[in-house]
């Protein structure tokens, strides 16, 4: 198969399929190797950049997808009706950075760190495609554990959970003080 066979194909397998594909199944579709896959996958970004096309290919840990720029969405907007645009309140981005960091880990631990209820933060975010159930916990009960999602990485724009950025210990001890302070002031008024 010629280089510009193997590129049309991988734009109409990741077009058609329009979630992420993975590398192997990629890579066994066109008949190469996973290295030649890989490096095929990264010359394709690279034009789509270079080209300022309207749409690109994204990296999301070993799978690839395509999909509109975010730059493109007010010519969306015009054709299409307008999107729900979903809001991270404080509490969905505090209980979505646990699950980031905790992952898998159970409502319940989500809660003890929060110190409320999060039944409503965990069930937004799973509609949000942000988190998803990631199995069941070996323990009485057999609760659900949570991980976030090919969503969650694309809609804070890294590759893989190893670019989130990471918390020094020092960091977390101001930001626990941060909320204590904060819970103590809303019992104050």
């Amino acid at each position: 198969m010629e280089s510009w066979e193997q590129e049309a194909a991988v734009e109409a397998i990741l077009f058609t399929m329009g979630r992420a594909v993975k590398l192997q199944q990629i890579a066994m579709a066109i008949s190469c190797d996973l290295q030649e896959t890989r490096a095929l996958l990264h010359r394709m970004m690279e034009q789509y950049q270079t080209k300022k096309r309207g749409i690109q290919i994204l990296e999301l840990e070993d799978a690839y997808q395509m999909c509109t720029r975010k730059e493109m969405y007010e010519y969306l907007v015009r054709v299409a009706s307008v999107p729900k645009k979903q809001v991270l309140t404080d509490t969905l981005l505090e209980t979505l950075s646990i699950v980031a960091y905790k992952q898998p880990v159970t409502k319940m631990e989500i809660e003890k760190i929060r110190g409320v209820k999060s039944d409503h933060a965990v069930n937004k975010l799973v509609e949000y495609h942000l988190i998803c159930e990631a199995g069941r916990l070996d323990a009485p009960g057999r609760p659900i554990l949570f991980a976030t999602t090919e969503e969650f990485l694309r809609c804070f724009g890294v590759s893989s959970l190893e670019e989130l950025p990471i918390v020094e210990e020092e960091q977390m001890e101001e930001f626990k003080i941060e909320a204590e302070e904060e819970v103590q002031m809303k019992l104050d008024l």
